[in-house]
């Protein structure tokens, strides 16, 4: 008979020891937000961008100085305890300006996000569902308008249209899904021949469900990724626009048309161009930090 303090003893094993969970179980969204808590710069990421927006929607509402009152007493003014950021050439408040600004560029940024995602993933998932002569003539149609300038298609709208944030939108929106489309379409290419796929037809479930229950649902990762990074290309691209005047026009705020003005004075008045510049590279950062890490955390190769 052994003692206990032997150290060749036989361990005593409880019956139930092999039954026990040893980590709490997850869904997998739960999962994935686990792991995205883990990356320390997409979560940094994430907090600028609440940032941003709260300061964007409270700063304009709370100060007391207006985006467009001029006040020329004040023109050019250095940051100060009453002007936080300053003023620009017609003495009007640059920290209300620079959130206006922000209220504009993530407006536009979110609407062209919501825009690809519904037209993309329409377009994209009867490409890749249905494959053969649809998919062969939708995406001959894709690359065309992808061979397209996005610039040269906002010019011609303006002809029409008078320069907006409307304008910028469509003209965004009339290439800036393709992206997703194909994205979706080679996520149905690889998921419509998967079993839960193939059992759905044999039970009688109609193409418009298959779709939109089972296979759709299965790509939201690519799909989410893909949304979070299109933000800060159409954020660039108002700016852009904005920055050559066929944007936002004044005394309207915006952050391509505040860096715009502040050019010619940035050696004598450089906070006219920092601070529309810093919060515009700022959120544009923070946008891309965030899509690489939501598509760490989507990628089940990373799962630990």
């Amino acid at each position: 008979m052994m003692r206990d303090d032997n150290p060749f003893a036989p361990l005593r094993k409880d019956a139930t020891a092999g039954e026990k969970i040893t980590r709490k179980s997850l869904t997998a969204w739960q999962d994935i937000w686990y792991r995205l808590k883990g990356n320390k710069l997409a979560m940094f990421g994430l907090w600028v961008i609440v940032a941003v927006v709260l300061l964007a929607i409270f700063i304009p509402v709370f100060s007391p100085f207006s985006h467009d009152t001029n006040e020329l007493a004040n023109k050019n003014a250095a940051p100060s305890w009453t002007h936080w950021f300053g003023t620009d050439n017609l003495g009007r408040d640059m920290l209300v300006r620079t959130m206006t600004g922000a209220q504009i560029s993530l407006f536009v940024g979110v609407m062209a996000a919501i825009i690809d995602f519904f037209i993309g993933i329409i377009y994209g998932a009867i490409m890749g569902y249905f494959g053969g002569k649809v998919d062969e003539i939708m995406n001959r149609i894709s690359e065309i308008l992808y061979a397209v300038p996005n610039l040269l298609v906002t010019i011609l709208l303006l002809v029409v249209m008078e320069p907006s944030l409307t304008t910028i939108i469509v003209a965004m929106s009339i290439t800036g899904w393709i992206n997703m489309a194909w994205i979706v379409r080679g996520q149905m290419i690889s998921l419509k021949n998967q079993e839960y796929a193939l059992a759905s037809q044999v039970l009688g479930a109609g193409h418009m469900r298959i779709l939109f229950r089972h296979l759709i649902p299965n790509a939201m990762g690519p799909i989410i990724v893909t949304v979070t990074l299109s933000v800060p290309s159409a954020i660039f691209t108002e700016a852009f626009l904005s920055f050559l005047g066929l944007g936002v026009q004044s005394p309207k705020a915006s952050w391509g048309t505040m860096i715009s003005d502040s050019i010619g004075a940035m050696t004598l008045f450089p906070w006219r161009l920092f601070f529309p510049a810093f919060f515009l590279s700022l959120t544009m950062f923070a946008f891309n930090v965030l899509g690489d890490g939501l598509r760490d955390a989507f990628d089940p190769k990373l799962k630990k």
